[in-house]
């Protein structure tokens, strides 16, 4: 699997029931059902990565996220993953107001604008970065919504979700004490794993 989706199947227990919006060719459902008895639905917007999804025998269901969850009741999946898809929707605020109200957990990934690169870039060429990592200029790219861990973090603490677990990793997905310590300046990639409002803190088995 992708390394972020290796990180990510560690979260999520064995015999859960998962929602993973926008998933692509259904790579980590399908390892899930395979490896973890796992059960759940993908949706996905490109027709390529659902025909792909029905290949591998994955339930998917063709949906904008843009559009809400409105087709899924509330606490009716265990766990809802989105992985970099948060800073592409239109309303972050809201589709995650919507995985808190499906799922009793959430994992999101998305990429760290305030890496010191993206800071680095900005300061010495006063343009919005371009490189390997966020490959599109600012009038092409898919992503419209950039944010930092604090951005994020602190939009958790308006939805009282309680942030379990955060990884900052590097774009190969490596992470160690240094990221640890200073993860806004470090990480490249933040990999969160958020209680819905109202659940006690707990950690999942796996």
């Amino acid at each position: 699997m992708r390394a972020d989706l290796e990180i990510i199947q560690d979260w999520i227990p064995a015999g859960s029931r998962v929602l993973d919006l926008g998933c692509g060719n259904g790579e980590l459902l399908a390892w899930l059902r395979d490896h973890k008895q796992v059960t759940g639905y993908g949706l996905e917007i490109d027709a390529d990565n659902i025909n792909e999804c029905v290949r591998k025998g994955v339930n998917v269901v063709e949906q904008d996220l843009d559009k809400g969850l409105g087709n899924f009741a509330s606490n009716s999946f265990d766990v809802v993953v989105m992985t970099q898809a948060l800073q592409a929707v239109e309303y972050p605020d809201r589709i995650l107001d919507e995985m808190l109200r499906v799922g009793r957990q959430c994992i999101i990934t998305f990429p760290n604008f305030g890496h010191w690169r993206c800071r680095w870039y900005l300061a010495r060429n006063g343009r919005m970065p371009v490189s390997e990592f966020l490959p599109y200029t600012w009038y092409n790219t898919p992503n419209i919504h950039f944010c930092t861990f604090k951005d994020f973090e602190e939009l958790c603490q308006e939805r009282q979700a309680q942030v379990l677990d955060r990884l900052a990793v590097d774009h190969q997905h490596r992470h160690g004490w240094a990221s640890k310590l200073w993860p806004n300046l470090l990480g490249e990639i933040g990999i969160y794993r958020v209680n819905s409002p109202g659940l006690q803190e707990h950690r999942l088995a796996v």
